[in-house]
């Protein structure tokens, strides 16, 4: 019997042994998104009640977009000047209740995206008067264009290909990071053939191989999401923007004091 016993042991030692030394490999195995390097290279003043829920460079310039997460605070486009960290108003949306969005402009148009309001806007890209308007089944989050059609993000793991002629989707691009769905996606932004996108209530930026929806880079940046907080108690990262001419990218957050100029590696 105390044979029987001491063998009964030593298999179930061994056992939980090589069951443990398997989770271990597993644990090692894993895949890991590859980090996207980044150092600051300036930053400038960010007005601290912009709720941001946009960010580009057209023209030369950062224009922004925000939402109005209150009652009495309007959504707004809008240009920021980095010589004064002034924010030189374009657009507002006349209801308490419309909560802007993503933006991007698209042959001499402005489309800015709502919340939850199911409908979009659009605008003489030169005089920012409103021309017309499009229905989101969704929830419209973010913008961005890859020079042919409209990319939407909806908060969900799928990316929306709009075109550009009448807005409706013709295609779904899934999203996937180490074989899992990559949901939350945010903010948008096309940068030499890739999407990037914020991962909403995250401090890190994704890097989209549009080809296959899969994740192939993520930037952290945990270090600047920590001064906005520490500083003024800033909300989430979110606000990305491309300067094809500098090779610079521009981020800040909602309620941020400052818009971050980086040199990715």
């Amino acid at each position: 019997m105390k044979t029987f016993l001491l063998s009964l042991l030593t298999v179930l030692v061994l056992s939980g042994c090589g069951s443990s030394e398997e989770k271990e490999e597993e644990k090692t195995t894993a895949p890991v998104t590859p980090a996207i390097k980044y150092e600051e290279v300036d930053y400038f003043m960010h007005d601290t009640s912009l709720f941001t829920e946009g960010l580009l460079i057209h023209d030369g310039q950062l224009f922004e977009s925000t939402g109005s997460p209150e009652k009495g605070r309007k959504s707004l486009i809008g240009i920021n000047d980095l010589k004064t960290g002034n924010f030189i108003k374009k657009v507002e949306l006349g209801q308490d209740s419309l909560f802007g969005e993503g933006i991007v402009f698209f042959k001499n148009k402005l489309y800015q995206l709502t919340y939850k309001n199911h409908i979009g806007f659009i605008y003489d890209a030169n005089s920012y008067k409103k021309i017309g308007q499009f229905p989101i089944k969704k929830e419209g989050w973010g913008l961005t264009t890859d020079g042919k059609a409209i990319v939407m993000s909806d908060g969900t793991d799928t990316l929306n290909y709009l075109n550009p002629d009448d807005l409706t989707t013709y295609k779904k691009l899934p999203v996937t990071e180490n074989g899992r769905r990559r949901d939350s996606l945010n903010e948008l932004e096309y940068i030499k053939g890739y999407i990037y996108a914020n991962i909403w209530l995250t401090n890190n930026i994704v890097k989209i191989n549009p080809a296959d929806g899969k994740v192939v880079g993520k930037l952290d940046l945990s270090t600047l999401a920590l001064k906005a907080a520490l500083t003024t108690g800033g909300d989430a990262l979110n606000g990305i923007a491309w300067d094809s001419t500098t090779g610079y990218m521009y981020v800040t957050g909602k309620l941020w004091p400052h818009i971050h100029q980086l040199k990715l590696k």
